[in-house]
């Protein structure tokens, strides 16, 4: 193992440590992490969402801030707002719960369209604007949001714009029998999540994600991805395609997942892994699709199978 992946090897230990049976899915938290992304976990309640957005965070040594949503949460819970200080006679900015390096956001799609979308400038930009006065976001910065599934009572779908700028979505499932038990003896045991150490710091972080930045894209790779975004623009039973910004993510996670192999180029199979996860999120079916209760990730696996693989 090369010494730039012994500390992203510490934190997979880690996290599986409490995190138990969901290897996969901690490693692709991992490649959006690294490839300096925002993470959308996508399940039913109590399936362990909080739990690895939590540890993921506590493995960095990162300032840690939580938000839960609901009904009631403004914009200015999040962002931070002005307050008048009477001795000064002057306003003066009260940071909100975004002024952390990784902010977990639970249930995200229980709050206003109003307020989820004071995250968009914050996920694009790394800024935050509040009257009129912008305020630099820490770096690293991560938005790891949890959302139950929109068929759930008291849920707001999340606008598309909001989920473009999700790099990855990620869905957890359900443990089986034999992990499910391990879980428990672990809990039992008293090996719960806040038990976790931090096995790296920001400034790791920052370097890791310069290093992914240096993997090696061939232009006939680039092409590949491309046709794949292409495909899902002009597949009819899509009506929203993949944008600009999902090639460009689909891109850094796959630089991740191939640093993350210890690898210094991008293959097509990296590109492969990590495509419904980066893109699926970002398709919108058809009406007539909807109708037919076609799959998302079905068609998009039907799109990557017909594009033409790089030799």
């Amino acid at each position: 193992m090369g010494k730039e992946q012994e500390i992203p090897q510490r934190m997979k230990e880690a996290i599986n440590g409490v995190f138990i049976g969901k290897e996969e899915i901690v490693h692709k938290s991992l490649i959006c992490l690294l490839a300096g992304g925002h993470l959308l976990i996508e399940d039913v309640p109590g399936i362990g969402k909080t739990t690895l957005a939590g540890t993921l965070a506590k493995s960095t040594g990162c300032s840690f801030g939580r938000i839960q949503f609901t009904p009631d949460t403004l914009p200015g819970d999040i962002t931070g707002m002005s307050v008048y200080n009477m001795k000064s006679g002057e306003f003066e900015y009260r940071a909100g719960v975004i002024m952390h390096q990784i902010l977990l956001g639970d249930e995200i799609n229980r709050t206003s369209p109003k307020t989820q979308s004071s995250l968009l400038e914050a996920m694009a930009e790394g800024q935050v604007t509040v009257d009129g006065v912008t305020y630099l976001l820490p770096d690293p910065f991560m938005v790891i949001a949890t959302q139950n599934p929109v068929e759930f009572l008291g849920t707001y779908p999340l606008p598309e714009a909001q989920m473009d700028r999700f790099m990855m979505r990620l869905t957890i499932g359900y443990p089986d029998k034999e992990q499910e038990i391990l879980m428990a003896a672990q809990f039992i045991a008293g090996n719960t999540p806040d038990k976790i150490c931090a096995v790296c710091g920001p400034g790791d972080i920052i370097r890791l994600r310069g290093l992914v930045q240096t993997v090696t894209v061939a232009d006939s790779v680039l092409e590949y991805m491309e046709g794949i975004v292409e495909r899902t623009r002009k597949e009819e039973r899509f009506r929203l395609g993949a944008s600009p910004r999902a090639l460009l993510a689909l891109i850094r996670a796959s630089q991740g997942n191939a640093f993350l192999q210890e690898r210094s180029y991008v293959t097509p199979d990296d590109v492969k892994y990590v495509a419904d996860s980066v893109l699926a999120h970002r398709l919108v079916l058809s009406p007539e699709a909807k109708i037919r209760k076609e799959d998302v990730s079905g068609i998009l696996r039907s799109l990557i199978l017909k594009e033409k693989v790089p030799v």
